[in-house]
């Protein structure tokens, strides 16, 4: 299922599950995060490699469609 550009009024529950858990995580977090404290928190083993590295690219897709903002240090937020 493809991720679509986010537009005024447009509900999170038209995103693919795994990437409204990355938003989720991303809003509880206490402050922007890194792609391996997302994965912490949706309890993904990120000390092992193969699971880390597809993980990284989904909230880069979510910065690219308009659901989160990246900082120039790599961090992901939520974009209000």
């Amino acid at each position: 299922m493809p991720i679509p550009h986010r537009e005024p009024g447009m509900e999170e529950t038209t995103l693919p599950r795994d990437y409204q858990r990355i938003l989720a995580a991303v809003r509880e977090a206490a402050g922007p995060v890194k792609a391996r404290q997302v994965g912490d928190g949706l309890g993904i083993d990120v000390s092992v490699r193969a699971k880390l590295e597809p993980l990284r690219g989904k909230p880069v897709r979510l910065v690219d469609r308009g659901w989160l903002r990246k900082l120039p240090d790599g961090r992901f937020t939520i974009r209000l």
